[in-house]
């Protein structure tokens, strides 16, 4: 596995991250089998974890990741010195079908003290404002991780969900290591500087800044990845599955590209570590680039 820069005063990590949120939502499985694919992507080199407060199925098991996350760590034979784990603040759960920004400093200051018990750490690695809060100045919640930061509960920040304009705010009041946002075949709006998110992967590679792209083989779109023409064409090739291919791609856009692939099974999980050894050929980036990703 090799490793790319989670941010400007981050270390490496390695290029393909793992995204634990299916392992607490909906049709997850048991625990034994979580940890087993846990300890299996971190045994393959993955070295950055990413997860939040929210990922539960409802307010009652808010926090049910980073526990799930925090014992597959302490049950690792591993070296956790050489680990990131990366939560986010900034949203709750109303209810089990509804998602809601809540980026009050208050809350920000109750849900990182969650998240270090949660974890079962004295220091965060890496905090992230979960999405700009509509009902909150922007800098106010900046402001409420930046001071989080200086008291020691988190080591470095990042933003997720976030424009060009709202990094470069971020970036005035704190040092910003990194930014979590969508990026797919189907939403490819900070690669072709489009719409609200315009030139967002070329203005973080300028900065140094680490992009975690997150549902990075379509997320609810994942099955139409597995059955695009396309993308088959080119996994035949390769003898490897279509999402495997889908994450070589976007490796190979920028080197500031960290993709976080989730997975429910060992299997799955494994697949996506592959893509780390996949290089596609000028052509076959040409034809994804070119092909239609209907939503």
């Amino acid at each position: 596995m090799q490793t790319r820069r989670l941010g400007p005063d981050a270390p490496a990590v390695s290029e393909l991250g793992y995204g634990g949120m299916p392992l607490s939502l909906e049709e997850r499985p048991d625990e034994a089998a979580a940890i087993r694919t846990l300890h299996a992507v971190l045994d393959a080199g993955v070295t950055l974890i990413d997860t939040a407060d929210v990922y539960c199925q409802g307010p009652h098991e808010l926090g049910h990741n980073e526990r799930l996350i925090g014992k597959a760590l302490r049950e690792w034979s591993g070296d956790r010195d050489r680990l990131v784990v990366a939560t986010k603040g900034g949203s709750s759960r109303p209810d089990a079908q509804r998602w809601k920004a809540d980026g009050r400093p208050e809350h920000l200051r109750e849900a990182c003290e969650a998240s270090l018990e949660n974890l079962g750490v004295e220091q965060i690695d890496l905090y992230q404002l979960h999405g700009p809060d509509p009902q909150v100045p922007f800098e106010d919640s900046v402001g409420a991780i930046a001071e989080l930061q200086r008291a020691g509960k988190v080591r470095w920040v990042g933003v997720s969900n976030v424009t060009v304009k709202q990094l470069d705010a971020a970036r005035r009041i704190m040092p910003v290591q990194s930014v979590q946002n969508l990026l797919n075949p189907y939403f490819r709006g900070a690669l072709r500087g489009r719409l609200w998110r315009k030139g967002l992967l070329a203005h973080c590679r300028k900065l140094g800044v680490g992009f975690l792209a997150f549902s990075p083989v379509g997320g609810l779109l994942a099955q139409k990845t597995k059955d695009h023409p396309v993308l088959a064409r080119i996994a035949q090739e390769h003898g490897c599955s279509n999402y495997r291919v889908v994450l070589a791609w976007l490796l190979a856009k920028a080197p500031n590209v960290i993709p976080i692939p989730s997975a429910r099974s060992v299997e799955h999980a494994l697949d996506s570590v592959a893509a780390a050894e996949l290089r596609l050929s000028a052509e076959q980036l040409a034809a994804i680039d070119a092909a239609e990703f209907p939503r």
